[in-house]
């Protein structure tokens, strides 16, 4: 046991780095995709054919397509397009497009979450349909939506794991590269499984709750 934890203490570091590029990648995927999910459910909504094919289309490929795949076409497909990426940019990339597709859904529920006489009071006190979304509609709807979006970001913490795949340094390649050279396989994923679970069950626990309060309120 002491020889374990020996271990731990002395390759504790390198995982913290990897976490901090886990988190780093999650937090920038997150603050580009969460816009982008609102974006497309508006468009989804939207009376243009066009537009809402085209949003439908980014979603569904976002949805059926497995994260491992947009990863992996972003880094490796992109160069034969003339675009090549660094591994970093490429995850980002792919991750947004991944939680845009995903909580275009749940922010698209939140909207029809919000009574259509809503829609219809704002209308009468002179409000413009851009007013009406914004000040009326949208904060009603976000706060159906933040639970399982904050959910959804956990999620996306977990996901970052297959970042591995192309060669950023996250969690899981610090973990992988540990092993390789002292094949302690075993050990050292334990710990970055304990790394990952330091943080998300805390956080599914305060989303639990705040779902508990927001519930309260409605």
């Amino acid at each position: 046991m002491t020889d374990l934890l020996d271990f731990w203490i002395e390759h504790l570091p390198s995982l913290l780095d990897g976490l901090w590029v886990s988190l780093a990648v999650t937090g920038a995927s997150l603050a580009f995709g969460i816009p982008l999910g609102l974006v497309l459910a508006l468009a989804v909504q939207g009376k243009s054919k066009i537009l809402r094919s085209l949003a439908i289309t980014v979603v569904e490929v976002g949805r059926g397509a497995p994260a491992l795949i947009l990863l992996q076409f972003v880094y490796f497909g992109l160069p034969n397009a003339g675009l090549a990426l660094d591994s970093f940019p490429s995850a980002v990339i792919a991750l947004a497009w991944c939680t845009g597709a995903y909580t275009s859904e749940i922010i698209r529920a939140g909207l029809e979450a919000v009574p259509h006489g809503q829609r219809e009071a704002a209308t009468a006190i002179g409000l413009t349909g851009l007013d009406a979304l914004r000040f009326v509609v949208l904060p009603q709807a976000l706060r159906v939506s933040v639970p399982a979006l904050l959910g959804f970001a956990i999620l996306m913490l977990q996901a970052s794991s297959l970042c591995f795949a192309i060669a950023l340094p996250e969690l899981v390649s610090q973990a992988y590269l540990i092993g390789s050279t002292t094949f302690r396989y075993m050990a050292i994923l334990v710990l970055a499984g304990l790394l990952y679970a330091a943080i998300c069950i805390p956080a599914t626990i305060a989303v639990a709750a705040l779902e508990r309060r927001l519930g309260k309120h409605a």
